[in-house]
């Protein structure tokens, strides 16, 4: 591209940065750990819902900044970390933040506006997620867990339909430029 077309996309890309409120990118992820940690123990199929990972993707996508991607992944994860009972403290954390500078990268370079674009962005990560998961279980801490495609593929459409309503949700409470 000419140095007149990459100045118009980056102007472009500046203007539609998503502004939250301090209360909603405190509370809404507050929520998402809380129901991960909690609900599951009273409703177990429940437990197959990643909030954590959709708020990740949200706020990521959502603001289009990398650095701001990889604070709210590591904050997100080391939260869902420290309060999970089975979880080695720090998996998720580095799992999240991955998670969340991808997903910010694809939000510098693509529309995600579109319920269609939230959908496959809400499967492909959750997929992500859970592989980048299994490799870091299996080589940082020696467990051999077995990584299930067409169940992992299943929740990731479960995921999906579920991200895709939170992202309209959420978008609600994005304040007016």
């Amino acid at each position: 591209m000419t140095e007149y077309g990459d100045r118009y996309l980056v102007g472009s890309q500046r203007e539609q940065v998503s502004r939250f409120r301090v209360w909603v990118l405190f509370l809404i992820p507050l929520a998402a750990i809380l129901f991960q940690v909690y609900v599951p123990r009273f409703f177990d199929f429940l437990g197959y819902l990643e909030l954590p990972l959709l708020v990740t993707i949200y706020f990521a996508l959502m603001r289009r900044s990398q650095i701001w991607g990889l604070f709210t992944g590591a904050v997100i994860g080391l939260a869902q970390d420290s309060l999970s009972i089975k979880q080695p403290l720090g998996m998720y954390g580095i799992v999240k933040t991955l998670v969340g500078y991808f997903a910010a990268s694809v939000g510098l370079r693509i529309d995600v506006e579109h319920s269609i674009i939230r959908f496959l962005l809400a499967f492909f990560f959750y997929f992500f997620h859970q592989f980048l998961y299994w490799v870091l279980a299996r080589g940082l801490l020696r467990r051999q867990l077995p990584f299930e495609i067409k169940l992992t593929l299943m929740l990731g459409l479960l995921n999906a339909i579920v991200g895709v309503t939170l992202f309209y949700f959420l978008d609600k409470l994005r304040e007016e430029a």
